[in-house]
């Protein structure tokens, strides 16, 4: 594959075959060259390589002891070159290689030389596999050795070596594909060294185990068989979740730049942004958001493909050329439907102008898509933005900066963009746009704990004065007011009622729908806030992290089959996002008790990256207090850092995971220990912000787990006074979910029965899995009423 070739950094999955030549550095130059070419010959002479090069689906990535082969259209493509292979080799016993097929999620990179190369899990799995091989072994991850098995001609050669443990302590599930013809039979050194070489069966065992592989067989085919159908309902449930594509919806894609001075850039964004903006002001187009056209600047762009994605019939794509004081932008409508142009046109101005210009041209665009253009929406549009055309350059810079962030994650996009907007107010003190973001940035860096000061959110609120003296029946203004209240804990209700009026003049505005969402989860109006949120979603697709917040709420309301969907369309767009991976593979763990999905993520995570076990580390303790598995947890425990970790949101003291891990293994002493020192952090929080619900109802908790009878229900009792379910439904069921936890701990199960009864009826984080797997609900597993609960949550 030539350079000219070379793809965007999308996950894929391959089909991996990795070839190694066993005993290669120990062979004189020419005698390395001379395998090396044979093997080539050998290789390019099979038919599943010629037929997988024909069709342009396989990648070739020389190793130099050897290679790797990526097919794209089946898992029989590697297996059968490997077959090939092995079998060709019989007629050149001067070399030998070993082989390991796995599939997996790749990634194409180019070299240094400029030559497509692959990264990613699948290639990195695909080496460990091969690295447990022999000479003549053909080894295969349980992964793909499942999918051959449904292709009944493979099922013979396909024979379980159980697990073999490689770099960063991975564990893999290893089979060896073999018969008289290809392969090899003996068991790998590596599996030998860990539990020897099993002696031959006899005659009877041998059809034991025969009628076991067949009862065995038949299982698998019943699995098989339910997994196709959940999974077929999930990628319908996927397919529903996709908005369909109106008529009068369109994409502004970022117009290039065409000016000799690339610092124009900026220029052009700014154009851009205010032709998005004003075309997002009319109710009656569908205009998506920034952030998801921001991915198509500078890109190869196929019309069709990208209309597709973000669900629109319209693509408007331009240039922007500045030269002086002078700028041309031209424009053009596309029809993404069937790539017909529909309108062009190019406007040469004075720079003094450009607003102007970029108002005739969203005017002209609704005339063209006939679209209904109310006189107030006339007159937004035909309102200048600034007296500045460089204060709005910096506006556009600070709206970019943001688009890579989301409530929780940002901390240095955000400072940016604080400097981008204060440089903006500085050219323009009248700038109202400028002080409604500011009042925006400020209200989230409060919220999400970036800077939780009283100081943070008085800025917020000294933006938010000044944006109301300049414009306060704007819908900028009502939006920037509902951030504030929201962000600051203020005053949900009105923060809603700011919102209804926002949505009125920002039709298109996907922050005022992610905002409406999240206020209506706090308030427990979960259809609202679903309904919401997909808007946010239908009007931003290709925004991560609406889809997560979208999957959260669906978590809360237990809708597994649609939790999942929506965490895999995330998982498209940002295949290597560490937190999207762990939610997705938590998914089974909630719905069905299966912790293997979690673990297998996990364990592939911190074999990929083990610097990332210290961000991993509470999710890691959790799996294993869930599988029992104490040595896993303390590894976890070892690996969390010295400030703790969270569970569902609220932020526990490292000694408190302490504590509960040795609780949980029955080392009282250990537990008591731990929770006396995570009792001196707690009560300490407690003392200097008394009404702080969340420490309050940890430090219930910790006095469960130290026998303070009354302490601990008291201080549960008042959490649950502090955040009732009316006040926030998310912190607030969260807390009397806890307080079952403390009542069971400290011997009173009628009390802990009622809570429970009320945190599994109401949308919470509590699932079936959590239930039948936490070590905290033990102290309750004897008694039927626990059962009772249990099955009310099981999936359906």
């Amino acid at each position: 594959m030539s350079a000219e070739q070379k793809s965007e950094s999308v996950l894929e999955i391959g089909y991996l075959l990795i070839v190694d030549v066993v005993g290669y550095s120990k062979l004189l130059g020419n005698e390395q060259i001379e395998v090396i070419e044979q093997l080539n010959r050998i290789v390019r002479g099979t038919d599943a390589f010629r037929s997988a090069e024909a069709g342009g689906k396989l990648i070739r990535v020389p190793t130099g002891d050897g290679m790797a082969l990526v097919f794209f259209r089946s898992p029989e493509e590697p297996a059968g070159c490997a077959l090939e292979i092995s079998r060709a080799l019989r007629n050149h016993p001067q070399f030998h290689v070993r082989m390991g097929i796995h599939s997996g999620p790749i990634n194409r990179v180019a070299d240094v030389n400029d030559r497509i190369n692959v990264a990613g899990a699948g290639i990195n799995i695909a080496q460990r596999v091969m690295d447990c091989a022999d000479a003549g072994h053909i080894l295969l991850s349980d992964h793909v050795a499942n999918d051959l098995a449904h292709y009944g001609r493979w099922r013979p050669y396909l024979h379980d070596l159980g697990e073999c443990e490689v770099k960063h302590g991975l564990r893999l599930k290893l089979f060896s594909l073999y018969n008289d013809g290809f392969g090899n039979s003996a068991r790998p050194d590596k599996l030998k060294k860990r539990g020897g070489v099993a002696a031959r069966p006899s005659p009877l065992q041998r059809r034991v185990q025969l009628t076991i592989a067949v009862a065995a067989a038949l299982l698998v085919l019943a699995i098989a068989i339910y997994f196709s159908a959940r999974f077929s309902r999930l990628a319908r449930s996927s397919t529903e979740l996709l908005s369909p594509i109106v008529e009068k919806s369109i994409a502004v894609l970022p117009f290039d730049n065409l000016s000799d001075d690339k610092q124009s850039a900026h220029f052009g964004d700014g154009v851009h942004d205010a032709i998005l903006t004003d075309l997002a002001k009319v109710a009656d187009l569908k205009v998506i958001s920034r952030t998801s056209v921001l991915p198509y600047r500078g890109k190869g762009r196929n019309v069709r493909d990208i209309g597709e994605q973000l669900r629109v019939a319209h693509i408007l794509e331009g240039t922007v050329q500045r030269n002086g004081n002078r700028v041309r932008v031209s424009a053009q409508l596309i029809d993404a439907r069937n790539d017909r142009h529909l309108w062009a046109e190019y406007y040469d101005r004075d720079v003094a102008d450009v607003f102007a210009l970029e108002s005739d041209l969203a005017q002209t665009i609704v005339g063209q898509l006939k679209a209904k253009l109310a006189p107030e929406e006339k007159a937004a549009i035909e309102k200048s933005p600034t007296t500045s055309v460089s204060a709005y350059e910096l506006y556009a810079r600070a709206r970019t900066a943001l688009a890579s962030t989301s409530f929780t994650t940002g901390r240095q996009n955000r400072v940016e963009a604080l400097e981008f907007l204060q440089g903006a107010i500085q050219l323009d003190p009248s700038f109202f746009l400028a002080y409604c973001l500011l009042t925006r940035v400020h209200s989230e860096m409060y919220l999400v704990g970036l800077d939780h000061t009283p100081e943070r959110l008085a800025r917020a609120e000294e933006a938010l004065h000044k944006a109301q003296t300049l414009r306060p029946d704007s819908g900028e203004y009502h939006l920037a007011y509902a951030t504030y209240l929201y962000g600051g804990f203020l005053d949900y209700e009105r923060a809603s009622h700011e919102l209804a009026i926002a949505r009125r003049s920002l039709p298109n505005e996907s922050s005022v729908f992610e905002l409406a969402g999240y206020v209506n989860r706090r308030q427990g109006r979960w259809k609202e806030s679903i309904q919401d949120l997909e808007h946010a979603v239908d009007l931003d697709p290709l925004n991560s992290d609406y889809l997560q917040q979208l999957s959260l709420s669906y978590t809360k309301v237990r809708d597994y089959p649609r939790v999942a969907a929506v965490l895999d369309r995330a998982l498209r767009l940002v295949p290597n996002d560490v937190g999207v991976r762990v939610k997705w593979a938590s998914v089974p763990l909630d719905w069905h008790a299966d912790t293997k999905p979690l673990h297998q993520t996990l364990q592939m995570l911190l074999a990929e990256n083990p610097a990332l076990a210290s961000s991993l580390a509470d999710d890691w303790i959790d799996l294993a207090l869930c599988e029992r598995d104490f040595t896993a947890a303390e590894k976890a425990l070892a690996a969390l850092p010295q400030e703790g970790g969270s569970i569902e949101g609220f932020v526990f003291p490292k000694s408190w995971f302490q504590g509960l891990i040795r609780r949980a293994r029955g080392d009282a002493a250990g537990a008591n220990e731990a929770f006396i020192a995570a009792r001196a952090e707690m009560e300490k929080i407690v003392q200097e912000q008394p009404n702080y619900a969340q420490a309050m109802c940890i430090l219930g908790l910790i006095d469960a787990g130290l026998g303070r009878k009354e302490d601990a229900m008291r201080e549960g009792e008042r959490a649950v006074a502090l955040l009732p379910l009316q006040k926030d439904a998310i912190n607030g069921i969260l807390s009397i979910e806890y307080l079952a936890v403390i009542y069971a701990w400290v011997g009173e199960p009628d009390r802990a029965f009622q809570q429970l009864a009320v945190a599994t009826k109401e949308p919470s984080d509590l699932s079936f899995g959590q239930l039948k797997v936490r070590p905290v609900w033990d102290p309750l597993r004897d008694d039927p009423r626990f059962d009772k609960i249990v099955a009310s949550l099981a999936p359906k």
